[in-house]
């Protein structure tokens, strides 16, 4: 008898039916494959993007001072090591120092003066607003807190440094209030919903003044600006109308000023940054704690205080904000 050998014979058409399904079958999977191969690249690659944009994120600083200089004699150092590791920077004045001399009215004053922040613009590559407040008469009203609110959310700012609220001049101090004033409410959506709030409150800092705080002397964070101390003298020597004329004027200064602008520059450099940059007793365990066995070579620092009303920080944040302190040991 002759076997059927049909169930183990296939015809081309049915050949063709089986190997169609395989062929499909074959085609949905490499479809697939494709398609997951391609979505986990493109989740790499945004989340490369991710990882790209948090490491190339700025840390921005904003400095709002009382007068054109202020800025420049308090923080100068910090934002000169600052902008070297890329940080953007803005200075403001919230009044035009229109009084800050004893010659010339006042437009001419406040144009003079606005020039040298053009110039320290350029010398320190950062972002300079004066407004039009008059000087020795900056109010802290609610009008010029929602500026400051207004300056601090346009910056998008991460650390905002002012006066300390008991220094001599009466603009230095309602400075500090405004800013006072401004922080936690930079991040209240209702208050100025025109210019959108931060989603973080930034770290607020005083400089030192002229008086030691009598609750706590030594300050919470000192920064080492011996590098850049002849540079600093150079930002500060941009404003001529002060440093050579005005300052000497009303402190009935008796020092002849230089006319070499070398002698210039030395002069500022002995006058307004090693002198006012001195580490004294109280400093030395704040200089140790952030600088440890670096701290014999320091020799010329600013000093800063936190304001409470900001963001409260460790110091693992502040040395994560500042990336100016040697690794710790």
């Amino acid at each position: 008898m002759q076997k059927n050998n049909r169930s183990l014979q296939t015809t081309p058409q049915q050949e063709g039916v089986i190997t169609g399904k395989i062929t499909r079958v074959g085609l949905r999977t490499t479809l697939v494959t494709m398609l997951v191969l391609l979505l986990g690249a493109v989740s790499m690659k945004v989340n490369a993007n991710e990882k790209n944009a948090t490491k190339e994120k700025k840390t921005r600083v904003i400095v709002i001072c009382a007068h054109p200089d202020d800025a420049e004699l308090t923080t100068g150092g910090t934002t000169l090591l600052l902008t070297r590791l890329g940080y953007k920077i803005k200075y403001v004045s919230l009044t035009n120092g229109n009084k800050g001399h004893h010659q010339g009215t006042k437009n001419e004053i406040a144009y003079r003066r606005y020039k040298e922040t053009r110039e320290v613009a350029t010398r320190l590559n950062c972002e300079y607003e004066v407004l039009n407040n008059e000087d020795g008469e900056l109010e802290a009203t609610l009008k010029n807190r929602m500026e400051v609110i207004r300056l601090i959310r346009e910056w998008k700012a991460d650390i905002v440094i002012t006066h300390p609220s008991y220094d001599y001049h009466p603009d230095h101090r309602n400075a500090s209030l405004l800013v006072q004033d401004a922080a936690f409410l930079v991040t209240v959506p209702k208050i100025l919903p025109e210019v959108p709030a931060l989603e973080k409150n930034p770290l607020f800092l005083y400089t030192r003044g002229r008086y030691t705080n009598r609750q706590k002397p030594s300050p919470d964070i000192v920064v080492d600006i011996t590098p850049v101390v002849r540079e600093k003298a150079h930002l500060i020597d941009a404003h001529a109308s002060q440093i050579y004329e005005w300052l000497p004027w009303i402190n009935r200064s008796t020092e002849v000023i230089p006319e070499t602008q070398e002698g210039r520059l030395e002069y500022v450099l002995n006058e307004y940054v090693l002198k006012r940059g001195e580490i004294k007793a109280e400093d030395l365990p704040v200089v140790e704690k952030w600088y440890g066995s670096s701290t014999k070579t320091v020799t010329t620092i600013e000093a800063f205080e936190i304001c409470e009303f900001g963001r409260k920080v460790t110091d693992q944040d502040i040395r994560a904000l500042f990336q100016l302190f040697p690794e710790q040991q």
